[in-house]
C-alpha cells in the first residue's frame, strides 16, 4: 500500500465515473414509457436531466462504499488489487462524506423529479447498503449476491421510465424480465471469474476475494445462468403478448443474445468480467443492433397472422 497521501483525484477515482456506460440500461425505460404512455404525458426535459443526476450520483455513491468496504477482499483479485482504496490510505471520513454528499444530490434530484423517481432513487441507495455494508452484505451469500446486485437493472429501467412518466411504474412483467436478465449477466460474470481463476489454480484466492464462491461450482453457476435466461425470456413473452403481440418475433433474437453472451463468458479473459467494457465487443454490438432493428419493425408494422396465432385457443384436428 502506498504511503503517499491520496489526492482529490484518488478520492474521485473510487466513484468510478468512467462506468457511465452501465447506465445504458436506462434507455429502454425511456423508450418503453414513450411508446406506452406518450398519449398521457407531456415530456419535461428537466425530468430527464434530474434522472441522469439521480443515476450518476447514486451509482457513484454505491461504487465509493463498494471500493472502500471491499478493500480487504479486492486485494486477492488479480485485477482489483490495483484499485485506489488498496493502493492508498484513504480517510474513511472523506469516503463516507462523499457517499453522503452524492446520495443527497441524487435523492434531491429524485425528489424534484417526482414520486416514482424518488422511489427508484431510494431503492438504489438501499441496494448499495444491502449489497455492501456489514452485517447485511448480501454479496457474500451465494445466489443472493446475484439477485441483490442485479436489482440495479430494473431500478435503472424505472429511472428511465420516470424521466418520461413521473406518475406510474413500468409493467411488472418487464421489471421482472429486466431483473432476471440482469441476474443472468451477473451470474455469467461470476462463471467467467470462477473458470479463469480455477484454471489458474487460484481457487483459494477467489474464495478470499468473495465468500459466496465458497458455495459455487462451475456447474451451479452455469445452471443458474440458464435458469435466469429462461425466466427472463418468459416474462418478456408475457410483456410482448400483453402490450403488442408483434414483439413476440424478438424472442428468437433475445434467446440468441443470451446464448452468445454465455459463450463470451466462458472465454479466457472474458469481457463479461468487466461489463463496463462491453461496448468494445463488436459482435455483441452488432447483435444488439439487429435486435433493435427487429424491435422497430415489430413496433411499426402490424402482423395480423401473429395475432391470429396468439388468440387461437385450440386447434381442431380434421
Amino acid at each position: 500500500m502506498s504511503v503517499h497521501k491520496p489526492s482529490l483525484k484518488d478520492y474521485l477515482a473510487i466513484c468510478r465515473f468512467d462506468h457511465f456506460t452501465k447506465h445504458v440500461f436506462i434507455i429502454p425505460g425511456i423508450c418503453l414509457a414513450y411508446i406506452l404512455r406518450y398519449q398521457h404525458v407531456h415530456i419535461q426535459w428537466a425530468n430527464i436531466l434530474f434522472g441522469c443526476i439521480v443515476a450518476l450520483s447514486i451509482a457513484s455513491a454505491n461504487y465509493a462504499i463498494n471500493e472502500w468496504l471491499d478493500r480487504n477482499f479486492d486485494k486477492f483479485h488479480p485485477d482489483k488489487s490495483w484499485r485506489t482504496a488498496i493502493q492508498f490510505n484513504l480517510d474513511p471520513r472523506v469516503v463516507w462524506l462523499m457517499w453522503g454528499g452524492l446520495v443527497f444530490i441524487g435523492l434531491g434530484a429524485a425528489w424534484l423529479a417526482g414520486k416514482v423517481m424518488f422511489i427508484a432513487g431510494s431503492l438504489f441507495v438501499l441496494q448499495g447498503i444491502f449489497y455492501n455494508v456489514p452485517p447485511l452484505r448480501s454479496k457474500d451469500r451465494a445466489y443472493l449476491d446475484v439477485v441483490s446486485e442485479s436489482i440495479n437493472n430494473p431500478i435503472r429501467l424505472t429511472i428511465g421510465w420516470a424521466m418520461i412518466d413521473p406518475t406510474t411504474l413500468p409493467p411488472a412483467s418487464i421489471i421482472l424480465a429486466y431483473w432476471l436478465g440482469g441476474a443472468f449477466l451477473m451470474a455469467a460474470k461470476r462463471l467467467s471469474e470462477y473458470r479463469e481463476t480455477n484454471a489458474a489454480g487460484q481457487r483459494e484466492e477467489l474464495e478470499k476475494y468473495r465468500k459466496s464462491f465458497l458455495h459455487y461450482s462451475e456447474l451451479s453457476l452455469l445452471i443458474s445462468c440458464v435458469a435466469y435466461a429462461m425466466m427472463s425470456n418468459f416474462f418478456m413473452a408475457v410483456f410482448f403478448i400483453k402490450y403488442r403481440v408483434e414483439f413476440i418475433i424478438l424472442l428468437p433474437m433475445t434467446t440468441y443474445l443470451f446464448c452468445y453472451y454465455l459463450a463470451i463468458s466462458m472465454k479466457p479473459g472474458s469481457v463479461a468480467q468487466k461489463p463496463e467494457n462491453l461496448l468494445h465487443e463488436r459482435n455483441l454490438i452488432v447483435t444488439m443492433s439487429a435486435l433493435f432493428v427487429l424491435f422497430l419493425l415489430a413496433l411499426f408494422i402490424d402482423m395480423p397472422f401473429i395475432e391470429t396465432l396468439a388468440v387461437q385457443k385450440y386447434i381442431v384436428l380434421p
